[in-house]
C-alpha cells in the first residue's frame, strides 16, 4: 500500500483537521466530534446536514458553506457515521427553523441517521429526511436495499441548499430535495480498485484489460465486467442505462454531472463530457449546466460516473443560485 498518511487509525481525524485549517473562511470543527460546520452561519434558515463514510472527498465537508450544507458528518473510511455524531451535528446547526438530513441510500447511513433524527426530535428539534438513490446500476447491492445514492447527491445538496438559503420552510426544502431525487439518475464504471487505509490492500481486482460497469462508490460490484473499450463506447453504455429509465426526452432541459472517482484525470473526464454533450444534443435534450470534476470520489479508484437531472423552472433557478463552499463556488 502506498498512501500519503501517517497512521491509518488517525487518517479521518487528521483529514478533518487539515480541511478546517485549509478553509478557515468556510469551516469550523465541532470539538470532540467528526463534524465540520459552516463558519458564517445564518440564523434565519432551515439547515442541511449530510455525511457518510470518509474516502469520498470532497464529499461531504467540501460542500459545507453558503448555499449548500450547514454541517457534514464524517464516518470512518467507507463506514457510516455513528448516530451520536449525526445527533451532535444536528444540534450544532439547529436554529429553530428545522433541519433536513440528506442521506445516501446505504443501510448503515439510513439506520444511523434515522436514530439521530429520533434523538433530536426527542429534544424538540424539527427534523425531516430525504434519501438519495440515483444509481441505476443495480436495484440491491452489498450495502443497500434499493438503489444506491451516489454523485447525484451533490445536486440535492446544491438545490436544497439554495432553497434553504432563500428562506424557504422545512417542508418546502424537503419537497424540492425530493423533486431532485425523483429526476436524477446516475451510472458509473471503474477501471481500477481502491485501497482502504486500514485494510492495506485493494478491495477487489481487475485485470489490466478489464473494467467494471455499474461499480459502487465503496467498491461494490456492478452489473458486469468486460474488456475496456473507447471513451465514446463507455459513455454511450452508461447513458443507455440512464435513458432506459425513460424520464429524459426530447425537449427536456437537464443538468449534467461528470464525476471522477479519484484517480481519473480531468483530461479523460472532459472526453466523456464531450460525448455526453453530443448524445444529448442528438436527442434534442438541452443542457443548462455541466459540472466536471471530482465531487464524490472513492479514494484512488479510477473511473467515473455520469449524472443527469431533469430541470423545471424552479430547479433551474435554484441550480444557478450562488454557492460558496471549499469544493464548489458559483456566482
Amino acid at each position: 500500500m502506498k498512501k500519503i498518511i501517517n497512521n491509518p487509525d488517525n487518517v479521518v481525524e487528521e483529514m478533518l483537521n487539515g480541511m478546517v485549517a485549509s478553509h478557515p473562511e468556510y469551516l469550523e470543527r465541532l470539538e470532540g466530534f467528526d463534524v465540520v460546520t459552516r463558519k458564517n452561519k445564518k440564523s434565519d434558515k432551515v439547515t442541511l446536514v449530510s455525511g457518510g463514510g470518509s474516502g469520498h472527498e470532497p464529499a461531504h465537508g467540501g460542500f459545507v458553506g453558503k448555499g449548500m450544507l450547514d454541517a457534514a458528518v464524517a464516518g470512518a473510511v467507507f463506514t457510516s457515521p455513528t448516530p451520536d455524531q449525526v445527533y451532535e451535528a444536528i444540534k450544532a446547526v439547529d436554529n429553530g427553523k428545522g433541519v433536513l438530513l440528506v442521506i445516501k441510500n446505504y443501510s448503515g447511513d439510513v439506520m444511523n441517521f434515522d436514530m439521530a433524527a429520533e434523538m433530536a426530535e426527542a429534544d424538540g428539534i424539527k427534523v425531516e429526511k430525504v434519501v438519495t438513490n440515483d444509481d441505476v446500476a443495480v436495484e440491491n447491492s452489498t450495502w443497500t436495499i434499493g438503489r444506491r445514492g451516489i454523485a447525484g447527491t451533490i445536486l440535492v445538496h446544491k438545490i436544497a441548499g439554495a432553497k434553504a438559503e432563500a428562506g424557504a420552510s422545512l417542508e418546502d426544502v424537503k419537497a424540492v430535495a425530493e423533486k431532485v431525487i425523483a429526476n436524477s439518475r446516475s451510472m458509473g464504471m471503474a477501471l481500477s480498485p481502491c485501497t482502504v487505509p486500514a485494510a492495506g490492500k485493494p478491495s477487489f481486482t481487475l485485470a489490466d484489460d478489464e473494467m467494471e460497469i455499474g461499480m459502487g462508490i465503496h467498491g461494490e460490484p456492478g452489473t458486469h465486467r468486460e474488456s475496456i473499450t473507447t471513451a465514446d463506447e463507455i459513455t454511450q453504455q452508461l447513458l443507455d442505462k440512464i435513458f432506459a429509465e425513460d424520464i429524459y426526452h426530447s425537449g427536456d432541459e437537464v443538468a449534467v454531472l461528470i464525476n471522477g472517482l479519484g484517480a481519473t484525470p480531468l483530461m479523460e473526464l472532459y472526453v466523456v463530457s464531450g460525448k455526453v454533450q453530443t448524445v444529448l444534443q442528438e436527442k434534442g435534450i438541452k443542457i443548462a449546466k455541466t459540472y466536471v470534476g471530482n465531487y464524490m470520489t472513492s479514494l484512488e479508484m479510477a473511473g467515473c460516473s455520469i449524472s443527469l437531472l431533469k430541470l423545471d423552472a424552479e430547479l433551474k433557478e435554484l441550480l444557478a443560485a450562488p454557492a460558496d463552499t471549499p469544493a464548489l463556488v458559483q456566482f
